[in-house]
């Protein structure tokens, strides 16, 4: 965590961009410790906006997931998204392969779709 946590403020511009270098990164509350893995102005648990940039671990196990039967323009065919914890953090990825809630899974690449990219995620 830097010393000065409020100048260490991640956007989603630099979320994107490290994660389409394969940088998984997060943010770590310097009052109470929370992690999360999307870009905030405060923290979601307390509210401080003393928010440091964090390295997330690419290996976690799934939350929650959803098949997608119907999938949006743009995307071919049926896919699973999931909600994969990593440590303390949460984050939304696309699954390559089949997962259930409690399997385990790392990071494995990311998908660029209109320039946003999320995280995939595979079984381990």
């Amino acid at each position: 965590m830097s010393d000065d946590a409020t100048t260490d403020r991640l956007d989603y511009v630099e979320w994107a961009d490290r994660l389409r270098d394969g940088d998984l990164v997060g943010q770590e509350c310097a009052e109470c410790g929370h992690t999360t893995a999307a870009p905030k102005a405060a923290c979601a648990r307390c509210g401080s906006r003393t928010l440091a940039t964090v390295t997330l671990p690419t290996d976690g196990i799934v939350h929650s997931e959803t098949t997608v039967a119907v999938p949006p323009e743009g995307f071919a065919g049926e896919y699973q998204v999931a909600v994969v914890r990593l440590g303390d953090a949460k984050v939304l990825g696309r699954i390559d392969g089949t997962v259930d809630i409690g399997d385990r899974v790392s990071f494995a690449d990311v998908l660029v779709t209109d320039d946003h990219p999320a995280p995939v995620f595979e079984p381990v």
